[in-house]
């Protein structure tokens, strides 16, 4: 069998790929990836050993270290401070995460109509997302105030009476929630207007022409479409409040009491109010644990979804 031997366009044959000269050095990736896992080794990973470290020691500023094992995760089960501080993480996220999501899909569909001026109110809109969180804060607290604050006047327009916001132990968290969902609803908005904007034309089409209204076409064609888009949301906004730190210490402290003490104000109290530096890295190991956990279900779901838009 004669085999044909490539040729270069001058009609002189093609050698090959040209070997390296002898005593020539082979060209290497391996100086632009060095400093990059510097980086990462010195920021990322050796905090993390170290924190792994310190949680199975004993570790009080003041008082000598040693080592105790597993006795701080031990410590962690009969920890009623921590225990609370646990469910009112999950119930602050699991708000935190409904409440925007549900309202940036409502105003992602407003938005992607032909609605006069939108350009304009989209700009409007996401301004919450950019203000920064502490003076957010600063902001709220002044609002939530029982005697002069603007909501208790709000209310009482419409003939009901005032609140205590955050200052009342079964209704801080909601309040908190609240600010939350002001300041992040803005990004699930715009995760799923670029969902809708990515969406084909021909079933809405086909839809038209069989008649269907629109909340049909909602339920049955946009909503299982756009669903990626909302797991991708739901996880962004799920890791974000899980870690809430700075809005809640601003407007309260954790308080009234311990009402809206959170694993993040937890973690923060034990190691830098009480020094207990060992227990401190016990918690935060459990808590990114849990976020490891929680992130994994979602992008589990989200590979589960994402045969809606054709992706692997």
């Amino acid at each position: 069998m004669n085999t044909a031997v490539p040729s270069s366009s001058d009609g002189k044959k093609d050698a090959g790929p040209r070997q390296p000269k002898k005593g020539s050095l082979r060209p290497s990736h391996w100086p632009f990836i060095i400093p990059a896992l510097v980086v990462v080794g010195g920021v990322i990973v050796f905090p993390w050993i170290f924190t792994l470290w310190m949680s199975v020691n004993g570790w009080q500023i003041g008082v000598e270290q040693h080592f105790v094992g597993l006795t701080n995760y031990q410590r962690l089960l009969t920890d009623a401070r921590f225990i609370d501080s646990m469910g009112r993480t999950l119930s602050y996220t699991a708000l935190s995460v409904i409440a925007p999501l549900f309202l940036g899909t409502l105003a992602a569909l407003i938005f992607n109509t032909k609605l006069p001026g939108r350009g304009i109110l989209r700009g409007i809109f996401v301004m919450p997302m950019m203000a920064t969180p502490v003076a957010i804060a600063l902001v709220w607290t002044m609002m939530f105030h029982p005697q002069l604050g603007i909501l208790n006047y709000l209310l009482s327009l419409v003939g009901i009476g005032p609140q205590e916001w955050v200052f009342h132990p079964a209704t801080v968290i909601p309040s908190l929630v609240l600010v939350e969902t002001w300041q992040w609803t803005p990004l699930v908005m715009l995760i799923v207007l670029g969902g809708l904007a990515s969406l084909p034309a021909e079933p809405y089409e086909s839809a038209s022409l069989d008649g269907a209204s629109g909340w049909q076409k909602f339920r049955f064609i946009t909503f299982p479409m756009i669903i990626p888009f909302l797991l991708i949301a739901t996880m962004i906004r799920t890791i974000d409040a899980l870690k809430s730190f700075d809005i809640i210490y601003a407007i309260t402290q954790g308080g009234p009491g311990t009402a809206s003490e959170t694993i993040n104000l937890y973690l923060y109290s034990v190691a830098f109010t009480y020094y207990d530096v060992g227990y401190g890295s016990a918690i935060a190991v459990v808590f990114f644990i849990l976020i490891i956990a929680l992130s994994l279900l979602l992008i589990y779901l989200r590979q589960r979804t994402s045969w809606l838009l054709g992706d692997a």
